[in-house]
Formats: C-alpha cells, structure tokens, sequence
C-alpha cells in the first residue's frame, strides 16, 4: 500500500503558494500523482490520496500546509484547502482507474468513536454534529462524491462564506465521476461529549478534544484505550458507506524500558494490539463488515509526530535513541516482535 500524500508538505509549496489553499496545488498533485501512478501501478494495487485529511480540523500543518502566517487561523483557507485537495484526490482515482483496471484507491482519515457521555438529548445532539463534522465530512464528499446536507450548517458554524469558495461545476463533476474505492483509517482512541457540564474533566493529551470517560483507562499520554470502540466504528463505516475498509494505523505510545540486552517486555503492547485484533474479528465474523486489511503504527520507534518525542514509542523495535538524541541507534526486538510475527502468519487466530 502507498499513501501519495502523507504529511509532508514540501516546504517550497507552503511558502510560495500558501499550502492547499491555493488551487495550483490540484495541478502540482496531479503530476505528482500521474508519475508515481505510473511507476508504481503495475506492482502495488492498494492507494491512498492523503493521509488523515480530516486532522486539518485540528492541525492544519501536517496536512494542508498551513500555519498562522499562511492562514491557518482562518476556516475559510482550511475547507477551500478540503475542497482543493477533493478535487485533487479524484484526479488521482481518475489516473489509477485508468493504468490499472483492479487498483484500489482509498482515501483515510483520522477516527475517533465519539460518544454522548449520557442520554441527555443536548449531549446526543452535540456528539451527532462532532462525528458529522470531525469523522464524516471529509469521507461523506470523497466517498459519495458529493457534499453532505449538513454543509451549509457546518460553514455557517465556523465561518466559511461558500460564495467565497473557489468550486467548479468541474469540480463537482469529478467528484461524482470518481469516488474512492474504499475507506482507509486510523483508529487509536475514542473521545466523549459533555456539552451541559461545562466543568467536566477534559481528557489531557488527547489530541481530538472531548472530556474523559470514566468507563476507558488512558495512555500515559491521555489518549483513551476503547478496543470496543474500534468495532462499534467498523459497523458505523460501513454502515453508513458499504465500502469495504482497511485499518492502516493502531498501536499503542508508550515508554518502553529495555534491560541490559535492550530487551523490552512490552506486554502492555501486547494487550493493547490483541484487544484490538479481537474487535476486528468480531466485526468481520459477528457482524459482517467487509476489512480488508490491518496495519499497525508503527514497526520500528520512531520520533512522535503528535508530541516531537523519541520516548514515546509505538515500534516492536527498540531503537536506542533518547529524547536530547544520544544513543547509539542499535536495534533489538521487543517481546511484542515475534508475539506479533505470529499474528500475521495466523491472520491473527494466534490471539485468544
């Protein structure tokens, strides 16, 4: 599988043309796309157009290109960005469609099951416009190709003028001529709405909002572990969509303590992933959805690209590195390693 986009704006197209706000960008994805397409086609059959493409409700930089010097700050910049890289992520199903007549396109968003905190009808509601706005916009255009009626509320919430909005009637017509195949996310927590108590204990850490849920235990970076959650969001998605689906990030940020060997015991790692294989299962064969694949964040530790730390770390290898970046980046498996090398060759049957 390869993502054409995946947070790594060049920093040459943020400046001179301030990020997908500027519909230039269509043209330059467009070339960039058609050439990896073309490279590539004949050997990888499953695509992405843009990593996360949702997370610009949040974080802008990583996916559109924009900060506040470059209108970041402004909504009006963020859904003409949307709009922009729609168009764009059509283009590229258009190209596949054409090289390669069984290619997969996909797009993939950031999903976070997002929960009333009770049955409070105004608490019912508020979560019913997060998970439209936050988890559904940007599928809802990409997958139906077109926008959803709630649009012209979520403008006017935020403060997007749509006359204002460069859109085509092109444009439009790309969208509905060539949706995504499939719907590719990542999934690493859930999130809940309090909107009647404005004093309820947020969920620190948790980069989506929300306020804690007293029913789930945290990370040690705040972020909510709801294996359940992940099954509830495989029935919602398909639900909604009837589209089959590839999970392509889930894994656990955590700080690993190795021994004398660089050994680590990572059963917490193996506890996390294993519960989530478990929600998956019981999706496919309970409730019928159709998954295509599973992918964890990630194979090897890396730095963090939420908090910019080396000690929170996701891999089933240990890479000697610190936080000031000392170490000598010698490599060695976690207990997760081999646990996991098992998991694959059972496709998962291995987890009880």
């Amino acid at each position: 599988m390869i993502t054409i986009s995946h947070y790594e704006m060049p920093l040459h197209l943020a400046k001179e043309y301030g990020g997908w706000k500027n519909r230039k960008l269509i043209d330059f994805y467009e070339r960039f796309a058609q050439t990896v397409l073309e490279r590539y086609s004949s050997k990888v059959k499953y695509w992405m157009t843009f990593n996360e493409i949702n997370s610009a409700f949040h974080f802008p930089a990583l996916s559109q290109g924009l900060v506040k010097s470059n209108g970041a700050g402004e909504y009006q910049n963020i859904f003409q960005a949307w709009h922009n890289q729609f168009v764009a992520s059509s283009k590229a199903v258009k190209i596949g469609h054409e090289l390669r007549s069984d290619i997969q396109i996909g797009c993939m968003i950031i999903y976070a099951t997002t929960y009333s905190i009770d049955a409070n009808p105004v608490n019912q509601a508020a979560t019913m416009i997060q998970n439209q706005e936050f988890n559904f916009f940007c599928t809802d255009v990409q997958v139906r190709g077109e926008y959803p009626a709630y649009t012209a509320r979520t403008h006017k919430k935020y403060g997007v003028d749509p006359e204002k909005l460069e859109q085509t009637e092109k444009d439009f017509q790309l969208l509905k001529e060539y949706p995504v195949d499939y719907i590719g996310f990542s999934y690493y927590m859930s999130t809940a709405i309090n909107e009647t108590d404005p004093q309820a204990a947020t969920s620190e850490g948790n980069l989506l909002g929300g306020v804690k849920n007293p029913f789930l235990e945290a990370s040690e970076w705040g972020w909510q572990i709801d294996p359940l959650g992940l099954r509830i969001t495989l029935n919602t998605i398909w639900d909604r969509y009837q589209k089959p689906m590839f999970i392509v990030e889930n894994g656990l940020g955590a700080v690993d303590t190795p021994d004398e060997n660089g050994y680590v015991a990572d059963d917490y790692r193996i506890d996390y992933l294993a519960a989530h294989v478990k929600a998956m299962r019981e999706a496919i064969n309970e409730d019928g959805v159709v998954l295509w694949g599973y992918t964890t964040w990630g194979c090897i530790d890396l730095v963090s690209a939420g908090t910019g730390e080396m000690k929170k770390r996701y891999g089933f290898i240990y890479v000697d590195r610190d936080n000031e970046g000392k170490g000598t980046l010698k490599r060695s498996k976690k207990k997760s390693f081999d646990w996991y090398k098992e998991v694959i060759a059972t496709n998962g049957a291995s987890v009880k």
